[in-house]
């Protein structure tokens, strides 16, 4: 039994429409989060503000990887699905997108990156110096590292509210985490 009702284009809040309408419009489909997230325009739309804001910061690669290795974390499978089709759609192949569920990458500064960020969130957020310093060294600003956090924050957001509400998933199945 579905724990939330995914809205139907008729039910939803009129304060949440244009952003469900918006990635419809992008994406082709309205995706089954998306759907639930419309349940409550405040969060929605103030997610959508954050998540449009991140999305000029760093690469996509790395932001996609860091989406990886936090919903591997959270243990979000939907979310997982997710990040690993954009991640596809960014040319990550698929031995990285592995990678960066195990909180890694293969090219030094992204895996900086991915490491800081797979850490803070296992972490929730007491990291040691050393790590702070790694990801420093790596060329990463401390206005960097604040949107590293964001990112965390943000894509923990979503893994939560997946978990909780566990919508049908509607983008491609991913490995359940222990197998990888």
């Amino acid at each position: 039994m579905p724990r939330i009702t995914a809205l139907n284009p008729e039910h939803i809040p009129v304060d949440s429409k244009p952003t469900l309408d918006t990635f419809t419009k992008n994406i082709g489909f309205t995706p089954n989060m998306m759907a639930n997230f419309a349940h409550s325009p405040i969060a929605f739309n103030a997610w959508n503000t954050l998540r449009g804001a991140l999305g000029k910061v760093l690469d996509v690669k790395t932001r996609d990887s860091i989406g990886l290795a936090v919903s591997e974390v959270n243990g979000c499978n939907y979310c997982l699905g997710v990040h690993s089709f954009t991640a596809t759609m960014a040319k990550l192949p698929d031995d990285e997108i592995i990678l960066a569920r195990r909180g890694h990458a293969s090219e030094p500064k992204r895996d900086a990156a991915v490491q800081f960020a797979h850490k803070v969130i296992q972490s929730r957020g007491h990291i040691h110096d050393a790590d702070l310093e790694a990801v420093r060294s790596a060329g990463y600003t401390d206005a960097n590292i604040i949107e590293i956090i964001a990112l965390v924050a943000t894509y923990s957001l979503t893994n939560f509210l997946n978990n909780v509400f566990d919508p049908e998933k509607d983008f491609p199945a991913v490995t359940p985490a222990g197998v990888i």
